[in-house]
């Protein structure tokens, strides 16, 4: 009875690896549906950046960063509506989509910092508004302090950067145990879980957009990449840091934001008092997507000032 149920036992846990076993996809056929026009790669610090880089080459450039897992084209709307006048740059950040893993294995902020600056110089790009949304809010904001004279205006959409109630600034968080499975495994209907929680309203995410994500999250070696970043998060207390930025900064947030609540703009307006603060009724954490003509006109606005 013993060795039956033994077998019977490994039986069902082999099914239920082989049922959500996620493996990558190749890479060719990942470009073939996702980096068509004006889609291009440029090599940045040992990195082959994908990136899109519209509009006329002589109007403001705006430099757009998006956030955890996701990918440039949670830009596709804004930077639809910017492009006629300005120059939208916006890039798969390292160890996401298919930018893909950094071979330095070094996702802290100091090297996100260092291949922005690094690709900015190889665009011929002096200086930009910079657009970022949680992680890549973060990346703005620290590539705002490291390169002052780089960059004009800050558009922080539900930035990340103070640690929550209860952790500790200063020390490396780790991966949550579950996230280790996600290198094997990636179910769809958990990750559509996922990302229609970032919504306001769960039912506005769009079916495609799922597709797309799931797509560009099974690109070779995406997967331990995050597992990496993840790793390697250390979150030091932004207080003493973020009054040194003297630009303009605008911040935007869903009220409905479940992954860093819109209540969090409060530490950010203790810090940047003359900061722009817009709320977004009935938005989540990504209102770029969910409402892309309602959440950009206050970005417009304030880039045309």
């Amino acid at each position: 009875m013993v060795l039956w149920l033994s077998a019977a036992l490994l039986v069902g846990f082999a099914g239920a690896v082989a049922w959500f076993f996620t493996p990558d996809l190749d890479r060719a056929t990942l470009e073939a549906r996702h980096a068509g026009p004006p889609s291009r790669f440029e090599e940045v610090l040992g990195l082959r950046v994908h990136l899109r880089d519209t509009g006329p080459r002589d109007g403001p450039a705006v430099l757009m960063l998006h956030g955890f897992g996701a990918s440039l084209h949670t830009w596709d709307d804004w930077a639809a509506g910017l492009e006629d006048r300005f120059r939208v740059i916006r890039l798969d950040l390292p160890g996401f989509a298919l930018t893909g893993p950094d071979p330095s294995g070094d996702y802290t902020d100091a090297r996100g910092v260092a291949v922005l600056a690094a690709l900015l110089n190889a665009l011929g790009v002096e200086g930009a508004a910079v657009v970022g949304n949680s992680l890549g809010g973060r990346l703005a904001w620290r590539l705002a302090l490291a390169h002052p004279e780089r960059v004009t205006r800050l558009v922080l959409v539900a930035p990340d950067g103070f640690a929550p109630p209860g952790r500790a600034y200063g020390q490396a968080e780790g991966a949550p145990p579950l996230m280790r499975l996600l290198p094997f495994a990636l179910p769809r209907a958990m990750l559509r879980d996922t990302m229609a929680a970032s919504y306001g309203d769960p039912s506005r995410l769009p079916a495609d957009e799922l597709d797309r994500a799931h797509d560009l999250m099974r690109a070779p070696g995406v997967r331990h990449a995050m597992l990496a970043r993840m790793e390697q998060r250390v979150i030091d207390d932004p207080r003493p840091l973020l009054d040194r930025l003297e630009m303009p900064v605008l911040l935007l947030w869903g009220e409905r934001d479940r992954m860093i609540p819109a209540s969090h703009a409060r530490d950010w307006l203790a810090v940047l008092p003359r900061a722009a603060h817009v709320e977004l009724p009935g938005l989540g954490h990504v209102p770029q997507e969910e409402a892309p003509a309602a959440s950009l006109a206050p970005v417009r606005a304030f880039l045309e000032r």
